[in-house]
């Protein structure tokens, strides 16, 4: 008996050395309790994501080559350079998934500092230009930019830190909505003071997101929403040119051949590709003037020329594999922080993919906004893989 207990209390004395060991030195905890592997939501996002990425360089190139080629330029320009834009966006991509959230959040607040002041530069003569009727383009030499791309991203981060910092004062509105919507009408003011109500939408979608997510009481979003759509339609109405252009899409066929010749023409285009489409590059409606901007706000006519209604199908439902996974994400990870981000990232591809082809099918009107991953224009797509590399960084940290 004596010496089963000496046995005993032996093996008690070297499991309590063992944990004592253990918290001094938390490098061998580590070790002996390895980390989990990301869940399966990172992998489906992580595979959607690149596929996206690789067939909208193929896109770009076949609305683009022979336009450009006619034009008397190489035939490779406008994809070098969605190429180049890609390859930054996975630089950052890997750069936002890599690097600790935490470090991240120490740079919203410059960050924030920064792109505004950017906003403002498309109003300086010499850089800034105007596309569209929307000055919101800056130009340096053969290098151009959207500052509003970036915005988005840090108006979205501003939202999400504040309100996962302020998560028991939710009955608060002094101390949580009204920040976040102060941030939402910077932002959102800034993109119609340039003329670009599209951002603005987008934009204003990402407050409304992320305040529901916090949970912030119903009937204050829902008034404040409509507060902006009334703000957004006298914006509209203000301008005679801007209200016919926005109610075009009500009647195209009456305005196909001025205010809805785009939308009438992706039209075409679309009922031409039929199930299995055309093939790539063999798309004609992007030839001469049928589709000017087939490569950037009408890319998903292209899709649908070339790759058919089952091109159609796989883009949209590859969308909405993106977008079911990042709510898995948003819903399982335990960080306040983590869970407004990654909901907000998810409301925001969702948003501008239902405006980008809504305006493209005639559903709804033309706002200017790109196709996420597809559609030709450097920082948009820099912004997309960065913002899916916060999302990837969410989901490779879900335990």
């Amino acid at each position: 008996m004596s010496t089963s207990s000496a046995l005993l209390g032996e093996r008690r004395r070297a499991a309590l050395a063992r944990a004592e060991a253990m918290h001094r030195h938390p490098t061998k905890r580590a070790v002996a309790h390895p980390a989990s592997p990301p869940p399966t939501a990172f992998y489906v996002m992580a595979v959607v994501i690149t596929v996206f990425t690789m067939l909208g360089l193929v896109m770009v190139l076949s609305a683009t080559s022979i336009s450009q080629f006619h034009k008397g330029n190489s035939p490779w320009r406008m994809f070098d350079r969605q190429l180049m834009w890609a390859a930054f966006g996975c630089i950052g991509l890997w750069c936002a998934m890599r690097v600790p959230m935490r470090r991240w959040r120490r740079l919203i607040k410059p960050a924030l500092v920064i792109s505004s002041v950017a906003m403002l530069l498309p109003f300086m003569p010499g850089i800034g230009d105007s596309v569209n009727g929307a000055r919101s383009w800056v130009t340096l030499g053969s290098f151009n930019f959207q500052p509003s791309e970036f915005l988005k991203l840090v108006v979205l981060m501003a939202c999400a830190d504040l309100l996962a910092k302020r998560r028991d004062e939710m009955h608060d509105p002094g101390r949580t909505l009204g920040p976040v919507l102060a941030f939402g009408v910077l932002g959102a003011g800034l993109c119609l003071a340039q003329g670009d109500l599209g951002s603005a939408i987008v934009m204003a979608a990402l407050v409304f997101t992320t305040l529901f997510i916090a949970g912030a009481p119903l009937s204050l979003v829902a008034a404040s929403s409509t507060f902006g759509a009334v703000l957004a339609l006298w914006f509209v109405s203000s301008s005679p040119r801007r209200q016919a252009r926005f109610t075009a899409f009500m009647d195209i066929a009456a305005h196909k051949d001025h205010l809805s010749y785009q939308t009438y023409q992706a039209m075409i285009a679309m009922a031409q590709g039929g199930l299995t489409g055309s093939g790539v590059g063999r798309g004609d409606n992007k030839l001469g003037e049928f589709l000017p901007l087939a490569h950037s706000d009408f890319i998903f006519a292209v899709i649908a020329e070339e790759l058919g209604m089952i091109g159609v199908v796989g883009v949209l439902g590859g969308f909405m594999v993106l977008a079911y996974a990042g709510i898995q994400v948003a819903m399982a990870t335990h960080d306040r922080f983590h869970s407004l981000l990654a909901g907000g990232i998810v409301g925001w591809l969702v948003v501008q993919t239902i405006i980008n082809v809504g305006g493209v099918t005639g559903l709804m009107p033309v706002t200017g906004l790109t196709l996420p991953f597809f559609s030709a224009g450097g920082s948009s797509l820099f912004v997309t893989l960065t913002a899916c590399g916060l999302l990837l960084n969410v989901a490779r940290n879900v335990r």
